[in-house]
């Protein structure tokens, strides 16, 4: 019997050995046998605390213990090497603390003990924040989730950003601020209880928004010129595209605020032309070409949500009408310049204003019946988005105004049939029962969005905060008109203290934005409309 070739080692892979070990079954079953080499011994972890960045104090949460745990992302950054210098670290990386405190509840709860269920309601969500890497959509809900749930207020300990990283986030809500300017300087101009110097004061409010517009319109182009590819992605985007139309909406105010400061309103007794004939054409080309461009966007916009997203009717929000929303006000512009238009071209803008606008409102209507079925199955929404509900005063306010404004600019003796029907009084006196009835709709969603934001009130800037300036102007000034043809003062002094509450609202808006950007609540990563947070 022959014995097996003697084996210097277990693991002996010499040129010698390893043929005759393959070979040889008997071998490989000694090698079955042979204990494998201890684990190298556990290196114990340093008492050296790391450096680490919070978002929040760490006593933000009333832990006394200063015990840490250290994110993934940061950990490898410092083992592996930070690829910024030393002295931009910390505007590089911004991380979470959880203290030990923080950490009992969970492990009380793993251990079968009994914890309190306040404590584990109160666990807040944690992030981090790479300034090179955009986060992604859950990053960014976690982010805005983390903001809105604590109360206090812990900017001061976000890392600052540089103004190129910060234009990233610069989105199509930006707008709002525009629009909603746009729509103060109309609101100024047809108050219905004027006083020296007021319609000057709108003058330069327009001036302003001009001025806001072109600023905002840099800083867009800006954003897409530093960071190729964020054009596609915020029009494709499943919460920022919706806020792609409030441009078209800024465009809107201009025009017709530029009839209103510029153009003279025509009087049947006066022969003069309103303005410069030049000007004339100018607006009147501006509508025809905000006509064409806003149809596109509402065909196209639309056609691309139903091909390209899965939307929830219990997630939905008023966001939804805003696609719609420009075409919608193709009619109010038309009612507002076809009155000083030749005779020959002011018919043409009446007859499209007027479908347009009824294209707009059956829309809205359509998604009215969503929102409502939304409301009832899931409630409002989150605190910070409830401002949006005013979303909802806008198309059947802005249509009332829209139908007394195209009846007011027929000719006097229009009659389409020349059978006396459908004369210029009887039109008239259709229109103004009908805004009747929308504005009714308009005052009850008011109320509506009221009674929700007084209930909890939001606590964090949002750009759509805006959503309570520029639908309530629409509201406003459906009431001045109604008051006009019904002659009735209470009503116009109605519309005159509710322009007042508007004045405010507006500042209280304007006042959170500024500090919000300077405190980086928003153009920021995780804090805009690029991230999907409802």
């Amino acid at each position: 019997m022959s014995l097996p070739p003697k084996r210097t080692s277990a693991y002996d892979f010499s040129e010698e050995s390893l043929p005759s070990r393959l070979s040889n079954p008997t071998h490989r079953r000694q090698r079955s046998d042979v204990a494998p080499p201890p684990p190298p011994p556990r290196r114990r972890a340093s008492h050296t605390p790391r450096q680490t960045f919070s978002h929040y104090p760490s006593n933000s949460v009333g832990s006394d213990s200063s015990e840490t745990v250290v994110s993934p992302s940061v950990r490898n950054s410092f083992e592996f090497g930070n690829p910024f210098p030393d002295q931009q670290r910390e505007k590089s990386i911004a991380d979470i603390t959880i203290s030990a405190q923080d950490r009992q509840p969970k492990l009380a709860q793993h251990r079968g003990q009994p914890t309190d269920n306040a404590d584990l309601d109160d666990q807040e969500s944690r992030y981090t924040v790479d300034q090179e890497a955009q986060p992604s959509q859950h990053d960014g809900q976690t982010a805005q989730r983390e903001k809105t749930e604590d109360g206090g207020d812990h900017s001061h300990s976000r890392p600052k950003l540089p103004l190129r990283a910060r234009l990233a986030h610069f989105t199509w809500a930006w707008y709002t601020l525009v629009m909603s300017t746009g729509g103060l300087s109309l609101l100024i101009f047809v108050q219905p209880h004027q006083f020296p110097g007021l319609r000057q004061i709108g003058l330069v409010v327009y001036i302003i928004n001009i001025i806001l517009f072109v600023l905002v319109s840099s800083a867009m182009v800006t954003r897409f010129f530093l960071h190729p590819g964020t054009f596609k992605k915020s029009l494709t985007h499943q919460r920022e595209g919706f806020f792609f139309p409030t441009f078209f909406l800024s465009i809107a105010t201009i025009i017709t605020s530029t009839q209103r400061y510029t153009i003279r309103a025509m009087s049947p007794d006066d022969p003069t032309p309103p303005g410069p004939p030049g000007l004339l054409w100018l607006i009147q080309a501006a509508f025809w070409v905000y006509l064409i461009l806003t149809i596109i966007v509402a065909v196209g916009q639309y056609s691309f949500l139903f091909a390209s997203h899965n939307f929830l009717l219990t997630n939905m929000m008023p966001t939804w009408i805003l696609p719609i929303f420009p075409i919608m006000l193709s009619g109010t512009i038309a009612s507002v310049i076809a009155g000083t238009q030749p005779l020959s071209q002011s018919l043409p803008i009446i007859t499209a204003g007027l479908t347009c606008q009824g294209l707009g409102v059956a829309v809205a209507f359509m998604m009215y019946s969503h929102m409502v079925g939304r409301l009832m199955q899931a409630g409002l929404p989150d605190r910070e988005h409830r401002p949006g509900l005013f979303m909802c005063v806008g198309p059947p306010a802005f249509t009332a105004l829209a139908f007394i404004g195209l009846a007011n600019s027929l000719p006097n003796n229009f009659d389409h049939d020349m059978d006396g029907l459908m004369e210029t009084n009887m039109i008239r006196t259709m229109a103004i029962i009908g805004a009747g009835f929308l504005w009714a709709l308009s005052f009850w969603w008011f109320g509506i969005a009221v009674v929700a934001v007084a209930q909890k009130p939001p606590k964090f800037f949002h750009l759509g905060w805006w959503a309570s300036v520029f639908p309530n102007t629409g509201f406003i000034l459906a009431t001045i008109s109604l008051g006009k043809e019904f002659q009735n003062e209470p009503v116009l002094w109605f519309a005159s203290v509710v322009s007042i509450f508007l004045l405010a609202a507006y500042g209280f808006v304007l006042y959170h934005h500024v500090r919000a950007v300077i405190v980086q609540d928003i153009m920021y990563p995780g804090m805009d409309e690029d991230v999907e947070d409802h």
